[in-house]
């Protein structure tokens, strides 16, 4: 067993928004081709990660309802020892999440937990995976999960997994949940979705005004998230992130985004946050590697 790194340290998980996304299609195995844009935000979850030697992987936190062996945060972890040689038999860990992003809701929580679990223990554990690497494990767990791994803002295709680097304006965001959770099947699977949105190359997507095909799908199924974007769209510029249930309204100044979530409806549960190009996960990573060097 390599000489693993034992000091317990806290680690970013941030959430994400779709600035746009276009369904261009269906795909013979019942996924979608996309078109999106991935920022972060620096905002998200927080894990607390400590090594341990003795091969457990053991989840301080669990979710109500979800058992341990299903959480993507095990799984994640067991994922990247199952990748790594024999030595590494006896790598394990103590996780512990401190989350704050609703599931369901489109800003990728559970994706990014993975992904900073993976990045986490590969620094922990000595394991020297690369990046690429672990982006390509990532993707078993799911389309989103690379993104967080590779921490650029980037413009995607396929199923989310075609990343290219992108510098999207860094705007300041309220992003608001109107109290539903939506299974992306849910979305996907109706008959309604757009699925025709012509392929376009970046430049051309950044000249058109932002939007989400599964817009339209998730204010007619969802009557909150119809009466959320009718009153964010009467202060700026409003969208749907991901297949939902967040809703996000962009301004320039962090006191205009955090003005008009002093007036929202006390129903409405929401966030102001920077929009970032670097994953925090990456500063973070950068700047506790070299402390422990």
């Amino acid at each position: 067993m390599p000489d693993i790194l034992r000091a317990t340290l806290r680690w970013p998980a941030p959430a994400k928004l779709n600035l746009f996304l276009y369904v261009t299609g269906r795909r013979p195995d019942g996924y979608h081709n996309l078109q999106t844009l991935f920022q972060f935000l620096d905002y998200g979850d927080t894990l607390t990660i400590t090594a341990r030697d003795d091969g457990q992987i053991r989840l301080l936190t669990p979710l109500p309802g979800v058992a341990d062996e299903s959480n993507l945060v095990v799984r994640a972890a067991r994922l990247l020892r199952g990748a790594l040689p024999a030595e590494f038999a006896r790598a394990g860990a103590d996780i512990a999440v401190d989350k704050i992003l609703p599931m369901g809701g489109g800003l990728g929580g559970g994706s990014s937990d993975a992904a900073t679990v993976m990045l986490a223990l590969n620094t922990l554990w000595r394991a020297g995976l690369s990046d690429e690497t672990l982006a390509g494990l990532g993707l078993k767990l799911g389309a989103d999960v690379p993104v967080f791994i590779k921490g650029y803002a980037a413009f995607a295709e396929g199923v989310g997994e075609m990343l290219h680097p992108a510098h999207p304006e860094e705007k300041w965001y309220l992003v608001a949940h109107p109290g539903v959770s939506i299974a992306t099947p849910d979305i996907f699977g109706d008959p309604a979705l757009k699925r025709d949105s012509p392929v376009r190359t970046l430049s051309e997507l950044l000249r058109i005004p932002f939007a989400n095909d599964c817009e339209p799908v998730a204010r007619k199924r969802f009557r909150e998230v119809e009466e959320l974007l009718s009153w964010l769209l009467e202060y700026a510029p409003s969208r749907l992130t991901g297949t939902g249930a967040c809703v996000f309204a962009e301004f320039d100044t962090e006191s205009a985004a955090r003005q008009v979530l002093s007036n929202a409806p006390e129903r409405v549960q929401g966030f102001v946050a920077r929009g970032v190009n670097t994953s925090p996960l990456h500063l973070a990573r950068s700047a506790l590697s070299g402390a422990l060097q």
